[in-house]
């Protein structure tokens, strides 16, 4: 799959090891995508080995895409680090729009089994992921929250947008007190975006943090990104099947993950050039990637070196280096 770049099974088959026919080589692919035992907690399993330890922001956010008639909709849940979200666990919803609060309650529920609330810095999420419920299910299960509510969210009786209307760019605001936010007792935050959008924070932390922590939301948007159609193009994938779905995304995120690794170790041996827009002349995934297929596909020398980085942590360094704007 690195070296294909690609989850279309034809494409895939050239690529697969041995002298077998490319016919007998794509009945191989659709036996490993299709093999049940290939579960989201054996994924899960080996995403936390790549890990490092102590305490990460969580990411909640949904991607979906149409192949045909087809709707796809992920809903993924990942830790933050180096400027994009690592995806820990995800579901494949059966409909098209948003998740529902059960739902996400259970993605939670699946993490915190093997990723303790005291490892969770907090939960960032967008406006679609709001509710009493769920609000109530993230305090008691111990996860601070920075969640972007909608401008008419009821604040002790006004509109939440008639507390801030006046805020300008590059200010950061709070209310005076901390005030009921779907049946909790937050503080929100206000601020505004670059495109002069009023952006609402209900928040667990103090000003500075709650926007510093939401502006990394973006990240997942980084690697939604670099998972399809700057990466591994997962939107030609026309599996319909949930199951079978979400065991492709498994293998996507493993790939993707390898080359992430690869892109923050190069970057430091070899820094990426830095544009006169002062933009990086290549993300740190497409870094990773051409340095590996190159090495898989020519058995350069440092291929073992290579695949023991692939066993460990990936280095918080490129979390320390990274700079991510946005809302």
């Amino acid at each position: 799959m690195i070296t294909a770049q690609n989850v279309n099974h034809l494409k895939l088959s050239p690529h697969m090891p041995g002298n077998s026919r490319v016919e007998a080589k794509k009945r191989r692919v659709e036996r490993g995508v299709g093999d049940e035992q290939l579960t989201m907690r054996v994924f899960l399993a080996l995403i936390l080995t790549r890990i490092p330890p102590g305490k990460w922001l969580l990411s909640l956010d949904r991607t979906n895409w149409d192949f045909g008639e087809s709707p796809m909709n992920l809903l993924v849940l990942g830790v933050v680090q180096g400027g994009y979200t690592i995806p820990l666990v995800w579901d494949a919803l059966e409909h098209t729009g948003k998740s529902d609060t059960h739902t996400r309650m259970w993605l939670v529920s699946q993490l915190l089994r093997v990723f303790p609330a005291s490892r969770w810095r907090g939960l960032v999420a967008d406006r679609e992921f709001i509710g009493a419920e769920w609000f109530r299910f993230l305090r008691k299960s111990r996860i601070k929250r920075a969640v972007r509510v909608k401008k008419n969210t009821r604040l002790d009786g006004l509109r939440a947008s008639e507390w801030f209307d006046d805020i300008a760019q590059g200010q950061n605001r709070c209310l005076a007190e901390k005030a009921w936010v779907f049946g909790e007792v937050m503080q929100v935050v206000a601020t505004r975006s670059p495109a002069g959008d009023l952006v609402l924070i209900a928040t667990d932390f103090n000003v500075w943090d709650t926007v510093v922590l939401y502006r990394m939301r973006w990240s997942v948007e980084c690697t939604f990104g670099s998972l399809k159609s700057r990466g591994f193009d997962l939107e030609r994938t026309g599996m319909s099947d949930p199951q079978a779905l979400e065991r492709l995304f498994g293998f996507v995120v493993l790939a993707w993950l390898s080359c992430l690794q690869v892109g923050v170790w190069r970057s430091q041996h070899k820094p990426i050039k830095t544009l006169k827009h002062g933009r990086k002349a290549i993300s740190l995934p497409a870094y990773g990637t051409q340095y590996l297929i190159h090495a898989l596909r020519w058995g350069h020398e440092t291929l073992p070196a290579l695949l023991l980085l692939l066993t460990q942590p990936v280095s918080p360094l490129g979390q320390q280096k990274s700079r991510v704007v946005g809302y």
